[in-house]
């Protein structure tokens, strides 16, 4: 009896360890599929990627020397002739002044079709100056800083460019590539007129990017935005001595304003209108013959705010009646929103998926950590947030947005967009903290990705001619029924001191 159980204990673990072999070796079987899957990434792929990381220090460097530049949008020198410089020593074509932009460019590689453009930006926002530091610390106190991380965008994209003119020198890849070195995204309109002098006319596809605190792709979105100052012209007079000889400018001024606030009941909820006295007059004992009220109007649609725009005007046309004062217009910028291109998203998901996030050092965690004390408590975010790629959403029209010149691009060519975590999660654009990050190994690191992710599907666009087809349809539908229209006036040229005037 004793010899039978035995035995068939014996039997019952050699089963038992046959099963146990049996499943470690599909267990290792699977992982080794698994990692031969994840790792199946295109050659082409692997070889930019390999590339861009042999040359981010070098334009991590670039990007921290724009840093330091910090210079407003169409007086962007330093940060333009250094990217010019950068991929010029790269075998680029550089066509500098395009567009009468002294500080926009165009540099090009190959020839013939498909053109595959990549956008890059430069100029900084005034009043952000601070160092990169997790306190507010301004360099120069008053003065410009990066606070949307153009910095990092205009050298991310050069990186991008220059890895994928050494992958189509070494695989003999036809085609043209071009970078477009837009100046003055921040309320400048610089691509508007680029648009205009034809420069996109024989582009296939535009791919872009932009910081954020997030790695993921943008395909649409952004509000339509028109910026214009009103100024009204009245008569001065003494207020306290002769009150009934003046014609008061600020009170057009006032009733303007007063207007648009009863017009915010009769707009769609996510329109956006801001506005200040941009002149009010010199003194309180003089009727103001001259004030000027600057104002901004956004909308999910471009159709929708010139709806709205009409309707704004004539509000100030009556502020005008009112007072017996006359109105001037002049309308500074206009941004239209971004069109989608789902064929072109469904790519940029996959390729941003595969070339994924980062890490944060023990270094980079402390400055984060101690950044974050900044922020409100629910805007505080987890830093392992860097490491994920978000999933493919469609575009919400009720999502918080801002405004871009991308957008009149979008209109005219196939565009897709990625945004990458170059920001501490939580810290959004146009802040002192955003500026902070853009000067620092982990706004750099978020480059990085952008790079990579542009640049792989730079590659794929370039070998594969049905999916710029694909992507050109796609882009016809969008736009069907559809008009753009520019606000700035057909004869207007670049604004160039517009952050002066």
């Amino acid at each position: 009896m004793f010899a039978a159980a035995a035995a068939r204990l014996i039997e019952q673990r050699r089963r038992s360890f046959t099963l146990r072999k049996t499943m470690k070796r599909l267990w290792i079987s699977f992982f080794l599929l698994s990692g031969a899957a994840f790792s199946q990434a295109p050659e082409a792929h692997r070889q930019l990627e390999q590339w861009i990381d042999q040359r981010a220090p070098e334009f991590s460097q670039v990007s921290k020397e724009i840093w330091g530049y910090a210079e407003l949008g169409y007086h962007e020198e330093k940060s333009s002739a250094l990217l010019q410089s950068e991929l010029k020593n790269a075998g680029f074509r550089i066509q500098a002044g395009v567009a009468d932009e002294p500080t926009g460019f165009i540099a090009s590689y190959g020839e013939g079709k498909p053109v595959i453009a990549i956008l890059g930006e430069f100029d900084a926002l005034p009043g952000l100056s601070q160092a990169a530091v997790p306190d507010r610390s301004p360099v120069t106190v008053g003065g410009p800083g990066h606070g949307c991380g153009h910095n990092l965008l205009g050298s991310g994209a050069a990186l991008a460019a220059v890895a994928l003119k050494q992958y189509m020198e070494a695989n003999h890849v036809t085609g043209t590539l071009r970078y477009y070195g837009t100046p003055a995204e921040e309320g400048g309109a610089g691509k508007v007129y680029m648009v205009r002098a034809g420069l996109f006319r024989d582009v296939d596809v535009v791919l872009h990017w932009h910081p954020g605190d997030r790695n993921g792709v943008n395909n649409g979105g952004m509000l339509a935005i028109t910026d214009a100052k009103f100024k009204f012209h009245g008569v001065a007079a003494h207020a306290a001595a002769a009150p009934e000889r003046g014609r008061s400018a600020l009170d057009a001024v006032m009733l303007m304003g007063n207007g648009i606030e009863f017009l915010r009941e009769h707009v769609p909820s996510n329109t956006r209108i801001h506005y200040i006295i941009s002149n009010g007059g010199l003194a309180p004992n003089v009727v103001p013959d001259t004030a000027e009220l600057y104002l901004m109007a956004r909308s999910p649609y471009l159709a929708t705010l010139d709806q709205i725009w009409a309707r704004i005007e004539k509000i100030a046309q009556g502020a005008a009646m009112m007072t017996e004062t006359t109105l001037e217009m002049h309308i500074v910028s206009s941004d239209a929103n971004i069109i989608p291109n789902d064929v072109l998203a469904k790519v940029a998901q996959k390729n941003l998926e595969e070339v994924g996030g980062f890490r944060y050092t023990t270094e980079e965690v402390h400055f984060a950590e101690e950044l974050q004390k900044s922020l409100p408590p629910e805007l505080r975010r987890d830093l392992h947030s860097t490491e994920k790629v978000q999933p493919l959403h469609p575009f919400d029209p009720n999502a918080p947005m801002a405004s871009t010149d991308v957008g009149d691009v979008s209109w005219n060519v196939p565009t897709i967009g990625f945004s990458a975590a170059t920001f501490v999660p939580g810290v959004g654009a146009h802040t002192w903290q955003a500026a902070a990050c853009a000067g620092t190994t982990i706004g750099q690191k978020g480059m990085v990705v952008a790079a990579k992710a542009l640049a792989v599907t730079a590659a794929d666009l370039f070998a594969n001619p049905q999916l710029v087809a694909d992507a050109k349809a796609d882009f016809a539908k969008q736009l069907q029924g559809k008009k753009y229209e520019s606000m700035i006036p057909p004869d207007q040229k670049p604004p160039l001191d517009y952050h002066k005037q």
